[in-house]
């Protein structure tokens, strides 16, 4: 999964108008080492995500498969719908074993989308992804940064920690009309519970 930290590239729209731009990370909230707990589920089965819902930031949001783009990266939504998430489905399906990657945009030429308030989450807060076989594998976040894409830690990022984790990324930082957004916000997250 290396080739995703191309992934950055393709979350560059240059709709946001709002003031101040979308929220940054607080610092306190910078990625932890989870600690696994002797309560956290046991890993799923293979299903697809069919939604994501994050209840702190009051994002509920379809989920699109997506695999690679033409230049190698994690592909996305499409940017007129900015209501969209994607999961990028060459990986683990939220809830099974390994990291689990989902993404979407910041905003468009609309203005803010689906996760344009993703960098407001802190850690403790839930993502709730609800799966083809009708169960919800619910995530707490443990983790969220901003990294430039300059500098973006693709293995810190993707790798597989052995438990089902998640990671939800978008655009974020600095904006230039001319070269988009410098950096990607990215969750950490892991499995913690089901329904």
């Amino acid at each position: 999964m290396a080739a995703a930290a191309l992934l950055g590239g393709y979350l560059i729209h240059d709709g946001t108008t709002a003031q101040g731009g979308p929220p940054r990370p607080a610092s306190a909230d910078s990625t932890a080492t989870p600690v696994p707990s002797s309560g956290d589920p046991a890993p799923l089965p293979f299903a697809a995500p069919s939604r994501i819902s994050i209840p702190a930031i009051r994002v509920n949001a379809p989920v699109m498969r997506v695999g690679r783009d033409n230049d190698g990266g994690v592909g996305v939504p499409p940017p007129a719908d900015k209501n969209l998430a994607a999961w990028y489905g060459g990986g683990p399906a939220p809830g099974q074993r390994g990291t689990a990657v989902m993404d979407g945009h910041v905003d468009n030429k609309a203005g803010p989308a689906v996760f344009y308030n993703l960098g407001a989450l802190h850690r403790g807060d839930h993502v709730e992804v609800t799966r083809a076989d009708g169960r919800t594998a619910v995530f707490t976040v443990y983790g969220i940064e901003l990294f430039a894409k300059s500098a973006f830690p693709a293995k810190r990022v993707y790798d597989d920690t052995g438990r089902p984790e998640l990671r939800v990324i978008t655009c974020g930082g600095a904006f230039s009309r001319r070269t988009g957004y410098a950096g990607n916000v990215v969750v950490f997250a892991r499995l913690t519970g089901t329904r």
